[in-house]
């Protein structure tokens, strides 16, 4: 279970707008989104890697968009393909 603080960090660091990257989530005051940065990490990207690649963004952004994916699964009705 989250904690408090870890929902309050992905809160101020991921953000969604109409008007940045179609709406879809991505990190405060950049236009990095959440699906990238997931990307990245289901191809085996470091965080260290990931950092290089977006030198704008800092550890604790990479943490929250991993915390933003989470959450949404955790709320979606998952349906599994054969």
């Amino acid at each position: 279970m989250r904690s408090f603080q870890g929902k309050l960090m992905t809160q101020e660091r991921i953000t969604s707008d109409p008007k940045i990257c179609s709406g879809k989530p991505h990190i405060r005051g950049t236009r990095i989104m959440v699906k990238n940065i997931l990307g990245m990490v289901a191809g085996g990207y470091t965080l260290d890697k990931i950092l290089k690649s977006y030198p704008e963004l800092i550890k604790e952004d990479i943490s929250a968009a991993l915390d933003y994916a989470s959450q949404v699964i955790d709320e979606e009705k998952v349906i599994l393909r054969a």
